[in-house]
């Protein structure tokens, strides 16, 4: 009996696995869902399940012992709540891999596993692909690099079992202030976001990867972060359509696979006091869905923000978006509050369950159109063959040397001669604990030269500190300064210290020649615009860093143009074209 029962056991496993498909190699474009698979899968949920496929809760791929807490956590939500979906935040790329197969073999439906992929699998998974922010795409403005972005971050995350990107950001940044869009989008030009936005949804897509147009309907124009507060953008519905809305238009019309929304408050379209877009019917359902006829899936922000948390419980929110028209909710703060709340509203009447029918079919189409009916795991041994690739960190190194925008070169300072050169080198970060982020520019520059003197500072550093600095460059020809600000959840500004900037000013007014890099928003300018030199580089990624060192000294040339204004400076397109030294 004992062997007779382990052969039933391994058959049994067998045909698990069966079922679940040998893995394949990453299929290249979406496919039409299958119905039969949709509409039978959807008439054995229970109310319970069927509410459960539209939430989504987050995780990290991560190494995780099988008896750990976090992993049974994970494994209550897939096999006890039977949530439709998780969201991937940061990680390794093989633990991942591991780890979605193993979530995917304990769901009874296929998991929508997503990631907020804006700057390619790098921007969650090191060792992965890294590109700039879509603002560099904006100032190389070329569709046919947006596309291979969109098609190099398809490849790698289908390999390691991701399948809908939350990118790309499609909102148009004409605020200088904005605190949390900012470099993230391509720029202050509506035509020009929608064109590059519809090459990089058409390169994710036709490589089998969903895309995201958000974040509706349009967070470009706030000086406020939706982590923190519920922004509130103003214009009448002539500049909403002009601006704000043309970008999804464009990305609808190119068959974007999913559109986010986002919690801030348009008086114009919701005349309801501070109820945000993601809460609105008017917005989401008659506005998105009706009136702009979007057939895909419309999933939140991140419900635990603070322009949505402020305001609402849990509950109460998960109510009020399923009823404005939302498929998907995103990180509830609380996952069973809200699927029991959704699901006491529907028992009562007060949400059809037609409604609820509805968005779960769009998520199980979607599911199928990823073919995850047929294979939900990947093949672990196709991944060194695909993530990060030679072909693919060539095409990335080409977007972070290309959008490389000189704005300033007064005297013709750059390129500098590395024979005759002598620079101080300093790197001043505006983030508390952030003294070594320049760290990648400086390994860089002094690849090629010497500086004759370093400096380092952050948010910590004193006032003492850096009198001393100005005292130990007297030999140096020129001062580089490379200037970090990074853009981040709940932050509230990309801002500079004020005492850099002072410092900067000060700089400024001695004969020897400053030359600033912003490592960060390309708005730094305005604070001191007597500077010799103003490279804007856009990020601090150390692949940024290393791009900056080599054009400063012209061994690449300097081609970007400025994809955003920079008021009382330089107008939208501007850009010194700096060709590399002999």
């Amino acid at each position: 009996m004992i062997k007779s029962g382990g052969k039933i056991i391994a058959i049994l496993a067998l045909l698990f696995y069966l079922s679940h498909c040998a893995p394949a190699p990453p299929r290249v474009g979406l496919e039409p869902p299958d119905s039969k698979w949709v509409s039978q899968t959807l008439a054995k949920l229970s109310l319970e399940e069927k509410v459960a496929q539209m939430i989504a809760c987050r995780f990290r791929g991560q190494y995780l012992h099988q008896e750990s807490e976090e992993q049974l956590r994970l494994l209550k939500l897939v096999r006890q709540q039977k949530i439709g979906g998780l969201i991937l935040f940061g990680g390794q790329v093989y633990e991942t891999a591991i780890l979605n197969n193993k979530l995917q073999e304990a769901a009874q439906v296929p998991l929508l596993i997503a990631s907020d992929l804006e700057r390619g699998l790098g921007n969650q998974l090191d060792g992965a692909t890294l590109f700039p922010p879509l603002m560099s795409l904006g100032a190389i403005g070329s569709e046919a690099l947006a596309y291979e972005m969109g098609r190099v971050t398809a490849e790698e995350a289908r390999a390691v079992g991701i399948h809908l990107t939350y990118a790309p950001v499609v909102d148009v940044n004409i605020n200088p202030e904005n605190p949390i869009i900012n470099t993230r989008s391509f720029g202050e030009d509506p035509q020009l976001v929608a064109r590059l936005a519809q090459a990089f949804i058409r390169g994710c897509q036709e490589h089998g990867l969903m895309a995201t147009a958000k974040h509706f309907p349009g967070h470009g124009d706030t000086a406020e972060d939706s982590h923190s507060v519920l922004p509130r953008v103003e214009g009448d519905l002539a500049r909403l359509e002009k601006v704000e809305l043309y970008p999804f238009r464009q990305a609808i019309a190119a068959g974007v696979k999913a559109i986010m929304t986002a919690h801030i408050y348009l008086p114009a379209l919701e005349p309801t006091p501070d109820l945000p877009a993601t809460l609105s019917p008017r917005i989401i359902n008659q506005l998105l869905r009706e009136k702009m006829g979007f057939k895909g899936l419309i999933v939140t922000d991140a419900m635990g923000m603070g322009g949505v948390t402020r305001l609402f419980d849990t509950a109460e929110a998960a109510i009020r978006a399923v009823k404005a028209g939302v498929d998907m909710i995103l990180l509830p703060p609380q996952p069973e509050v809200a699927l029991k709340a959704v699901v006491e509203a529907v028992r009562r009447g007060e949400i059809a369950e037609a409604r609820i029918n509805a968005s779960v079919r769009r998520i199980l189409e979607a599911k199928a159109s990823l073919g995850l009916h047929r294979c939900r795991v990947v093949d672990l041994e196709a991944i060194d063959r695909i993530v990060a690739s030679a072909e693919h960190l060539d095409i990335a190194r080409q977007a972070f040397e290309k959008s490389l925008t000189c704005v300033k070169n007064e005297g013709q300072v750059i390129p500098l001669d590395k024979r005759t050169a002598k620079i101080a080198l300093w790197t001043l970060s505006s983030d508390p604990g952030g003294y070594f982020a320049g760290e990648a520019f400086i390994r860089a520059v002094k690849k090629i030269l010497t500086p004759v003197n370093i400096f380092r500072a952050d948010a910590f550093t004193g006032k003492g500190f850096i009198e001393q600095a100005l005292t130990e460059i007297r030999e140096a020809q020129v001062v580089v300064i490379g200037l970090f600000s990074r853009l981040r959840a709940g932050k509230g500004s990309v801002d500079l210290e004020p005492r850099f900037i002072e410092l900067i000013k000060k700089l400024s007014t001695q004969p020897r020649p400053v030359v600033v890099i912003s490592f960060g928003s390309p708005y730094f300018l305005r604070h001191f615009p007597d500077v010799d030199v103003y490279l804007c580089a856009y990020r601090y990624a150390q692949e940024a860093q290393q791009a900056a060192a080599r054009a400063l000294f012209g061994l690449v040339p300097i081609v970007g143009r400025l994809p955003v204004s920079i008021p009382g400076c330089f107008p939208r397109g501007h850009g010194l074209i700096i060709q590399p030294r002999n």
